[in-house]
């Protein structure tokens, strides 16, 4: 998963990368474009279960499933027509899986604002209109290169007619993932190679100061009411206080995050609505070697979802074993799960479930 971080400039994006990359290397300053380059990181999946799994099973090594998250520059009124930084960094966001739209919802006269006051539904349409007029663009592009391909394919017709919708939409300054498709076989053609941007999921980060952790402001009920409305996700964090959070020993975390009067740090929150946002979920593998999670999305096969280990898994797919994961902490071995009966063997109509543990039969 790939999530794209986007933003007015000096809303907390660069602060809140640093946080959930426990790193530095994302430069933050008070004052616009104090980042140039898209910065890049994979970030481990905090997950309970690896981490049981691990103190059972005593491997060398342990890998979490990963989240890779792009810092991209403050976009400004203006981006899609090369102002700020340009479309170089629109570029960038076609590239992700979900977008994280940071808006600021905190009241700092030291800080400055880009258009001079706090308004974060303001910030965040303006924001969205230049993903809009960029995939208007992009759009416009493609139906062109259609057009001319359908006079010798009259295959392309339809296609072409619902992209004249999909152009209508966006002309009416509304995002692509409210659009509801006549022929919901062609969202695919229109949406992607290149990436509609409006087309992928949003999670609003509703950045607040330290003391607006205890109860929602009323900045944030407003971006929450503005989600709900566009069929997208909300997640409150303080991206000065997850910062302050990344720098503490593991042990030091939990007393931290208490005494702000909550049990989930922001990395958690952003992770677990990307995962919903998006379908995701996970397996396991399990050996001497190593304990491993996976990430596929709900819905998947055990050849596909095997696939993501190694193509060879998927093309010379024999059987999965399968054993639950409150199966294997009951049990407390694989050859325990075996002898008791709760190992089971699985075909290719298998569709995985979250938390499986699983050992691939292939040959090629």
């Amino acid at each position: 998963m790939e999530i794209g971080i986007v933003g007015l400039p000096n809303v907390g994006k660069s602060t809140l990368f640093n946080a959930l990359t426990k790193t530095q290397n994302a430069e933050s300053a008070n004052y616009p474009f104090c980042t140039i380059e898209p910065n890049k990181a994979v970030v481990p999946v905090p997950d309970a279960r690896v981490d049981k799994l691990a103190e059972i099973v005593q491997p060398k090594r342990v890998l979490y499933s990963t989240v890779d998250f792009v810092d991209i520059a403050g976009l400004v009124k203006g981006a899609s027509k090369g102002e700020g930084l340009g479309n170089q960094f629109l570029e960038n966001i076609r590239q992700t899986e979900a977008i994280l739209h940071v808006v600021r919802c905190f009241d700092n006269s030291d800080i400055v604002h880009v258009d001079g006051a706090i308004d974060p539904i303001r910030d965040i349409e303006t924001i969205e209109t230049e993903l809009i007029l960029a995939d208007l663009q992009m759009l416009e592009r493609k139906m062109e290169r259609l057009k001319k391909q359908a006079k010798g394919d009259k295959t392309l017709l339809p296609v072409i007619a619902e992209g004249e919708k999909l152009l209508a939409h966006l002309e009416q300054g509304k995002l692509a993932l409210t659009y509801a498709f006549t022929n919901p076989e062609l969202a695919e053609t229109l949406l992607k190679n290149p990436g509609i941007i409006t087309a992928k999921k949003v999670i609003y980060c509703a950045n607040v100061d330290e003391d607006g952790l205890a109860e929602e402001n009323a900045y944030v009920k407003a971006v929450r009411d503005y989600a709900a409305r566009h069929n997208s996700a909300t997640v409150m964090v303080s991206a000065q206080v997850e910062q302050e959070l990344a720098a503490l020993e593991p042990e030091e975390q939990a007393e931290f995050l208490e005494s702000y009067g909550i049990n989930e740090s922001g990395i958690e929150k952003v992770i677990r609505t990307g995962f919903d946002l998006l379908g995701l979920q996970s397996y396991f593998t399990q050996g001497k070697q190593e304990v491993r999670a996976w990430t596929i999305h709900k819905g998947w096969k055990a050849p596909k979802a095997a696939s993501v280990i190694h193509n060879d898994f998927e093309k010379g797919f024999i059987r999965a074993e399968v054993i639950a994961y409150e199966d294997f902490i009951t049990h407390g071995s694989e050859a325990k799960c075996r002898e008791a009966g709760v190992l089971r063997s699985e075909g290719k109509e298998y569709e995985v479930r979250d938390g499986d543990i699983i050992h691939f039969l292939f040959n090629v």
